[in-house]
């Protein structure tokens, strides 16, 4: 999704990687970033947050009617219907960065 905004092509691309894996951990409840992550990725969870954060915004954004192409593709149950995943409580993900 991040491919058509334009905010997001400033950010490199290991970081935000980085950052949609953490985000994906926390709203599956499978544990947070481990010193594993840190090292291979070389990002600590602190310098992830902040773009964590606006990636689960922007799974808010209802798809634009031109631009729909990517959420229709990944609602198909050969990927496994990750866009229609819902978008987590912004102080339940707060809440969540913080014990990471």
């Amino acid at each position: 999704m991040t491919l058509q905004e334009y905010d997001y092509a400033r950010e490199s691309p290991s970081k935000l990687a980085a950052s949609c894996l953490l985000l994906a951990l926390i709203m599956k409840n499978l544990g947070g970033w481990t010193p594993t992550l840190e090292y291979y990725s070389g990002y600590c969870s602190q310098d992830l947050h902040p773009l964590v954060k606006r990636l689960n915004f922007l799974l808010t954004y209802q798809p634009r009617d031109k631009l729909k192409a990517v959420r229709t593709k990944y609602s198909h149950r050969v990927f496994f219907e990750v866009a229609k995943v819902t978008p987590m409580d912004m102080l339940k993900l707060e809440e969540k960065l913080k014990s990471c």
